[in-house]
Parts: C-alpha cells; structure tokens; sequence
C-alpha cells in the first residue's frame, strides 16, 4: 500500500519513510509543492492511498495542494509546525482527515494512518507475517494455510503487534491499547498473552522481548 510522504525536511522525509516501510507500507517521498502536483498525474501516484502533508512546502504550500489531492483522490494527514487553531480548522475544512503537530510520536501517526485507511475504506484487509495471514475482515488467522485458533485479546494483541511490524511496545502501552485504560490488572498479563501467541503461531524468534522496555514483532521481508 502506497503512502505519499511530501515533506521538504530531508530528515523528517526520511524518518517518517524508514517508519513506513518497516511497518509494510510503500512509502513515496516527494520534496516540493509543484513537485507534488506534478507527480500527482503521474502513474506512480496513481495508486496512492493516502497522502502525509507537510503545510510549509516550497513552490506550493500543503493547504494549496489540498484542491489536487482531492481531485487524485487521496486522503489527506497534515503533519506541520504550525499549531494555531486557525490552521488546525483551515487544514481541516478544507478536507483533511486529520491534523498532526510536529514533534510527534512515531507510534501515534502509524496508528492514525491505519484509522484514516479504515475509515476511508482503504484499509489493509489482510496482514502476512512469514507464513501467518491474518484476515483483519473476518477476524481470522491462518498459519501454512491451517486455522489458528486465538481468543479474542491474542488476536487484538497480534493484529496491534503485525501491523506495527518492528516498533516496540511497552508492556504498559499494550495494555493500554488492548485491554483499555480501565483495566487494573499486571502487565503479567501481557507476558502471558505473548507466550501462548508465540506457542500458538511458532513465533518464538518473530516477536522479541525488549530488554526493560517490552515486545518487538520483527518481519524485516527477508
């Protein structure tokens, strides 16, 4: 899945990029307003299924690029500096599907990305991880072809680990995102969880434990 990156900082571009494609998208970077309109007709931009916008473009600003991300059809995410609440209300009127400030955290754009593609029904029906399919429509996992059987929070605890490939979460994090913030039990729980998953899906060398800091789902496409 193609995601336009139009962002002038070379060192954001980049990071944001890195971030994409480790988590399975195809990630097309583009440095310039006009450079953008331009490739906008191009076939390599056909298929693009969202675009993250930079506001303060050179040759032509992110609000001015809004009109022909429209006309391609390609769902807008700016990312910008500027964090007035005129821009943040102009950026969205103008059709944006949301708004992020930078700094921001890596985790939290992935995870807006992954809303927007849902919500503009152009989210990833299916996520493979080595031989494990996991069919995010009818809320199944297959491994080598052959049903697995997950109870409902291994299953939610393994589509948030896939589809984050290679980031790491804290035990704390994941207990947030997939038990609620309403839930007073340990984050043994979550060790817990990891275990029958890795026993389940033979993914004792695919989802890694960080060192004082949690859980890792690696797939680097090797």
């Amino acid at each position: 899945m193609k995601i336009l990156v139009i962002e002038d900082d070379v060192s954001i571009s980049e990071l944001i990029c890195m971030n994409l494609e480790a988590a399975g998208y195809e990630a097309f970077p583009l440095f310039d307003g006009l450079e953008a309109e331009r490739s906008l007709g191009d076939a390599v931009c056909h298929d693009a299924a969202l675009a993250l916008v930079d506001v303060m473009l050179p040759g032509k600003d992110g609000f001015a690029l809004m009109e022909d991300l429209r006309r391609a059809g390609i769902p807008v995410i700016y990312l910008t500096a500027k964090d007035d609440v005129v821009s943040k209300v102009h950026g969205l009127k103008a059709g944006a599907e949301d708004y992020m400030v930078k700094p921001f955290e890596i985790l939290e754009l992935l995870v807006r990305i992954e809303k927007v593609l849902e919500r503009t029904g152009r989210g990833r029906e299916k996520i493979q991880v080595r031989d494990v399919v996991i069919d995010l429509k009818e809320h199944s996992v297959t491994k080598a072809g052959a049903r697995v059987c997950l109870k409902p929070l291994e299953y939610e605890l393994l589509v948030m680990l896939a589809a984050n490939r290679n980031m790491a979460f804290s035990r704390e994090e994941l207990l947030r995102r997939i038990w609620g913030v309403d839930y007073m039990g340990e984050t043994r729980t979550v060790d817990v969880h990891i275990g029958q998953l890795r026993k389940k899906l033979d993914f004792h060398e695919v989802i890694r434990t960080i060192s004082k800091t949690g859980y890792r789902l690696e797939d680097w496409g090797e």
